[in-house]
């Protein structure tokens, strides 16, 4: 965490200027000349030989002066680089930087060159690691980090804009310091705005905008940072401003545009302003918008301008302000923060950021600042503090309002307070974030957002807009809008999501329609009214939509004392069940009405048996959601007009037929007590959604003929149901079929055949299946087939092997016997994904025309019996994700199609993978386990070192593999899951070969070496020979508490030959992970080709190891062809008989990839991108790329270049539970629970009333 000093922006400054230069070089000459300067132009300096006073702690007395410092100039030497003191200021004010302050490098006896080579440093340098060899224990290891951070720091400094005397002033000093004199009035001048000082994880958040905010392209750049209010975009805004203002000719930031805008003359106003900004404080007297935008054109002419505009909303904003935008001179940039993520959309320059909520670690950072004036809670508040964390969601304006409000209160009064924001949430948040609700353009906007936030928040995008439809709404544009303003969000499964304090501001918006009286709200969203309203029945024709789950209602409201003592002791006994331990405080506030059978038995007596003529008055309610309620007839008394009705844990076994279901679009009765869904045939011609999942009694479906725009049918998880209604058929505007765990049902309607726009459909668990209908094939719309586990044929023995075959399923899943007719040509040519897994398939299961599914994209067959690749999968040409793990047979993977998601989980027996033709870097390869002796296994192969062909352990300086023993190395694979520790291994990977083995130092034959994690140099003249190859090896250890993949983010290898404008990148497939200060060394090879690596070639090398891995030093040794040539003699000499040539072991040279990018990446890329003009890879790219994007490159902002795409899909199986997907577990777990004990109270009173009998 960074310290209150290291997060401030905002400091009060002491000094103008910090001053640092070598004093032996220029103290009695232009040193003292400029110092002299800076303080006759104004400019209150510091120094260090005046400003420090005997006795002082230097260092500190340093780091103040520089934190109280607007800027720093630096004075760069030939002896700088001799003074410790000064590389030491060089580090800390680049540590500054990055907080707004400014920096002008003055270069002047050097070039910017001298520093990034480091030439004319290497004495001073070399003096230094002399002293190092004098040193011991952790005085060795401190200075040997320091060295490593100086020559970074002056890489660093190097490309800082800064000042040459031998290229300005035709080196006359005087004129020279007339100049920096301008440069620093000029910097000083530019507004500093004021910045929340505790800018928590503002690095992370900003690093892509600086990048692009950087770069030296000529183009000019909009970008538009979103996000819903109170985020933090003003304040990343502020804190950019003040980090790259100083950079251009002119600047300018215009806060809160939407709130000016609006006044009289608002945009006059802020056009006035940017008018003045630019030029430096002069003034303008405009009488039109259209006179405006001329002012600023001319102001603007041949400048490089960097403008601000806070808080947009609307376009004509924008055209008033920057209608000028086709005049900006090359290189200006424009941000602008909105709320509104589609203002930019269809401009060509913009690019669009979005400002994540806080993680929970910051989240708390930033909270304890304003609660408790440090880092971290107070001993005592730690628990208390993580409940307001957990509240504010990761929002930061929610953060500093609690912080500051509960800041030096007791730990009552934060109990209290937390207590108070169940009911009353926080005022000046609210006020915020409604901001967005009320820009919304009508009440259609806002009324949608209430019955989102109130209904369908974690729901399904597609049914909510079915249902809201169905209530007049126009859905998906109203979706779009309330999206467009970062009030709502869509995530990757399409469910609806909202932050939620968002939701809370939608909940008190109802709350104020009637503050006192809630039966006269439009929305009963809190269940203890909808309670209240429903006994006293003082419903109201305002009230639209209703919710009430008994099982949240206050435990004092939900003792009931019609229970007799045995259903009571039934009860306490099933809550002693395990599965129910962290569900009983919810069921016993349940009570026990809701299992009662005899309604009017009860109804007098038991408060939650409520009376349906509570609804009588609700005439215009159109959303009604139970959650295990009685209600006692009769049922003609529930509004007509109900649209949307979800009743979980429906008591009855039917509905009743005075149930008015005529206008219901969608009817969700999961985990109900239905037997029968209704007697009869019912006319449903409005409803589209049916939903009757985990109902365990429901025996059979009902009859569908007059239900004739029925969309989607779910039916999951119903263990009775053994017959679907041959009427299904009719419904002929079905999409999605749910049959999944029907494990009673034996066989499906022949009418299916008819569902002509079914796109899914679900059978998986239907273990007693017997067959298909003949006709499958006719449905042309089918999509998505998953038929997991329902032809268990085969009982497997632990080994692998196959004991009995007792042949269950006689259908188009295995060769049919009683039915000849179905094949597997029935499959539909629509499919794109099937999914057979667990339906114990061997080779012979799967025939040749099962090609014929020409759209197939993705294949499951993961637990079947089988042990190669069967054959049709190679003629599948559009195949893009394969799945085939836990195959206890399997053996080999030859041919494999060009896929780009290979799961190949924790296949034992798994010998070799191999594809068709080369799959490049496209595939993804994912193992649960992976084996090392000598297999191929996906992109990469392991063996131990010993057995590797000498010529290549000789190329990476392994001379004497003896002397390694029996060193063990914990090495971790790109694709697997487990760390294995292995003997030293060599890893054939894509184009390069790599191993990891213990050592904390560079052997003496890379003779181009370097401290630190980069190494850069010129490639010497050989006439002898050419350049055929280098070996690098770099030196690290880990750092911190690592997660468990962390090397998968971005450790990688970097080689630029900056001569002829080459770079390649690897990213290993296997990595020596190590423990916590171990020191690994890691050896690559590289094979070159062609002429791309020649003398006179200056070569960077860097390895990258993130967040976690230190590199310590970093070591390069060039490969000639004589030298290659002679090894590989000895190698033959010493090997009559060898298993691998050259060519073979490197599969290909890096110059066979070379193509008109110029970047080449080598091995298994990481979720991010690599640019080849920063030479920096980042986590994740700016623009977005679909999963199934054909091009490999994406634009990089920081250098408006190609750079390269990385293709990584997470399993299903690893993604973690979103707070919505836990919440869903948690309720179905209770669900499940709750129809448990309704079934035992059930057998408990039937065999009650046979005693009674």
């Amino acid at each position: 965490m960074k310290s209150q000093e290291d997060s401030s922006s905002n400091s009060r400054f002491t000094y103008h200027v910090f001053f640092s230069f070598r004093g032996q070089d220029t103290r009695k000459a232009f040193s003292d000349h400029l110092y002299t300067a800076l303080v006759h132009a104004g400019f209150h300096t510091f120094r260090d030989d005046e400003g420090l006073e005997r006795g002082e702690d230097i260092k500190f007395e340093l780091e103040k002066a520089i934190r109280e410092s607007r800027m720093s100039i630096i004075v760069f030497s030939k002896s700088y680089a001799t003074s410790t003191w000064c590389l030491e200021e060089l580090v800390m004010i680049l540590k500054r930087r990055t907080s707004g302050h400014a920096v002008l490098p003055v270069f002047y006896d050097v070039d910017p060159s001298d520093l990034r080579k480091q030439s004319c440093f290497e004495e001073a340098f070399a003096r230094h690691e002399e002293k190092l060899k004098s040193e011991i224990g952790e005085r060795k290891e401190e200075l040997k980090e320091k060295i490593g951070t100086w020559r970074a720091a002056l890489k660093e400094v190097a490309d800082v804009t800064g000042m040459n005397l031998k290229n300005q002033a035709d080196g006359h000093e005087a004129r020279f310091i007339q100049k920096i004199i301008k440069v620093v009035g000029d910097k000083l001048r530019c507004t500093t705005l004021d910045i929340d000082p505790h800018l928590v994880g503002i690095n992370s958040r900003v690093k892509n905008i600086q990048l692009w905010l950087e770069d030296g392209a000529t183009k000019i750049g909009i970008v538009a940072i979103c996000g819903m209010g109170g985020i933090g975009k003003t304040t990343i805004a502020k804190f950019l401003y003040n980090l790259n203002s100083p950079r251009f000719e002119g600047s300018s930031y215009l806060e809160n545009v939407r709130e000016i805008s609006q006044r009289k003359n608002g945009l006059l106003r802020l056009q006035r302003q940017i008018y003045s900004d630019i030029l430096k404080g002069r003034k303008v007297r405009l009488n039109s918008i259209a006179e405006g935008t001329t002012k600023i054109m001319e102001a603007i002419y041949c400048k490089k301008v960097f403008v601000v505009l806070d808080d947009v909303d609307r376009l004509d904003q924008l055209n008033a302000i920057l209608g000028m935008r086709d005049w900006l001179f090359s290189g200006s940039k424009i941000i602008i923060t909105t709320r509104r993520e589609q203002l930019l959309r269809a401009n060509e320059f913009s690019k669009v950021c979005r400002v994540e909520n806080l993680g929970d670690e910051e989240s708390l950072e930033l909270f304890s600042w304003h609660a408790f004036g440090k880092c971290c809670p107070n001993n005592g508040y730690e628990e208390v503090s993580e409940r307001v964390v957990r509240y504010c969601g990761g929002l930061p304006l929610a953060l500093k309002v609690l912080g500051s409000s509960l800041s030096g209160q007791c730990l009552n009064v934060w109990k209290s307070q937390l207590d108070k924001l169940k009911t009353f949430p926080e005022g000046e948040i609210l006020e915020k974030l409604r901001i967005s609700y009320d820009s919304l353009q009508d009440n259609h906007d806002k009324n949608l957002f209430i019955y989102l936030a109130c209904f369908f928040v974690g729901s399904k995008k597609d049914s909510a807009i079915t249902i809201l439809d169905g209530c007049e709404f126009s859905t998906v544009v109203g979706i779009q809008n309330l999206m467009d303003r970062s009030l709502i969000s869509i995530d990757k499964s399409n469910n609806v999501v909202m932050h939620h304090l968002l939701q809370e501001m939608a909940r008190e918006i109802t709350c104020q329609e009637s503050p006192k009286e809630p039966a006269k709200r439009s929305i009963l969203w809190n269940h203890k009214d909808s309670f209240n309203v429903l006994r006293d029945n003082t419903g109201t024709s305002k009230v639209e939509g209703l919710k009430l789950d008994v099982c949240l209602l206050k435990e004092d409201k939900c003792v009931s004392p019609v229970f007799g003592a045995s259903r009571k002791r039934c009860f306490e006994k099933f809550l002693e069940k395990p599965i129910l331990s962290d569900l009983g405080c919810s069921l016993k506030r349940c009570g026990f009405s809701m299992f009662s059978s005899d309604l009017e038995a009860t109804k007098n007596t038991n408060p939650f048996v409520l009376e349906a003529d509570a609804f009588g008055r609700m005439r215009k309610l159109k959303l009604l959601q139970l959650n295990h309620v009685h209600i006692s007839g009769p049922y003609e008394k529930l509004p007509k007009g109900l649209k949307w009705l979800c009743w979980h844990g429906f008591p009855l076994k039917s509905i009743p037929s005075d149930f008015p279901l005529e206008s219901l679009v969608a009817l969700d009765m999961r985990y109900s007590n239905l037997k029968n869904v209704w007697e009869g045939t019912k006319v449903l011609v409005l409803l589209k959604i049916l939903n009757l999942s985990d109902s365990p009694n429901l025996i059979k479906t009902p009859d569908f003929s007059k239900i004739p725009n029925l969309e989607r049918l779910m039916l999951k998880n119903c263990a009775s149901l053994v017959e679907v209604h041959e009427s299904i058929g009719c419904l002929e505007r079905l999409v999605l079929l749910n049959l999944k765990d029907c494990n009673n049902l034996r066989k499906l309607p022949r009418s299916i055949g008819k569902l002509k726009l079914l796109e899914k459909l679900v059978i998986s668990g239907c273990s007693k299946l017997e067959e298909l209908p003949t006709k499958m094939g006719n449905l042309e719309s089918l999509t998505v087939l998953k038929a997991d586990r329902i032809a268990l044929n085969e009982s497997l023995s632990t080994n692998g092997q196959v004991n009995t075959m007792q042949p269950f399923i006689r259908h188009w899943l295995l060769k049919p016997s009683r039915s000849p007719d179905i094949s597997w040509t029935s499959l539909p040519q629509s499919l794109v994904e099937l999914s057979l897994v667990g339906c114990n398939l061997s080779d012979n299961a799967f025939p040749t025309d099962l090609r014929n599914l020409c759209s197939l994209k993705t294949l499951d067959i993961c637990c079947n019996p089988v042990s190669s690749l069967p054959d049709f999968i190679r003629g599948l040409t559009l195949l893009e994700k394969l799945r085939i793990a836990e195959c206890p047979r399997l053996r080999k993977l030859v041919g494999l199609p060009l896929v780009r998601s290979l799961y190949l989980g924790s296949n034992k027996l798994l010998e070799e993978v191999t594809f068709g033709y080369f799959h490049g870097p496209k595939t993804t390869c994912h193992l649960d386990t992976w084996d090392h002796k000598g297999k191929t296994v996906g992109i990469f192969k392991l063996e131990p070192i010993g057995n590797v062909a000498a010529e290549i352990t000789k190329s990476l300086g392994l001379t004497n593999l003896e002397s390694m023993g029996n060193a063990i190395v914990k090495l971790s694979s790109w694709c697997g899951k487990e760390k294995q520790a292995l003997p030293v291994q060599g890893c054939h990977g894509t184009y390069i070969f790599s191993a990891y083995l213990p050592g904390s130092k560079v052997p003496l034959r890379f003779n181009f070496n370097n401290l630190g994690s980069s190494c850069n140099f010129t490639v010497p003249s050989n006439l002898d020979s050419r350049v055929r190859g280098l070996s690098v090896c770099s030196v690290y250890e880990l750092s911190g508490a690592p997660p468990e993949y962390y090397w998968k983010q971005d450790t990688h290898t970097s080689l630029s030959n900056k001569t002829k404008g080459l770079i390649w990148i690897h990213c290993p497939e296997v990595f020596g992970v190590g423990e916590a200060g171990e020191d690994i060394t890691w050896l690559s090879y590289w094979k070159f080709g062609k002429q791309l690596l020649e003398a006179g070639d200056e070569l960077d090398v860097s390895v990258f190891g993130g967040a976690f891995v230190q590199i310590k030093e970093v070591g390069v040794r060039l490969l000639y062809n004589k030298e290659q040539e002679e090894m590989s003699s000895q190698s033959a000499n010493e090997e009559s008989v060898s298993l691998y040539t050259f060519e073979n072991i490197i599969r290909g040279n890096v110059s066979a990839l070379e193509g008109r990018t110029r970047l080449y990446q080598l091995g298994k890329h990481v979720n991010g991108h690599f640019c080849v003009y920063c030479r920096r890879l980042y986590p994740q790219p700016w623009i977005p790329a679909t999963p199934y994007d054909d091009s490999d490159f994406v634009e990089c902002l920081a250098s408006k270049r190609l750079a390269l795409k990385s293709y990584y899909y997470e399993m299903e199986e690893d993604m973690p539970l979103t707070p919505y997907s836990k919440m869903r577990v948690q309720e179905m777990e209770k669900h499940v629970a709750i129809s448990a004990l309704y079934s035992s109270m059930q057998e408990q009173e039937m065999e009650e009333h046979t005693v009674i009998q």
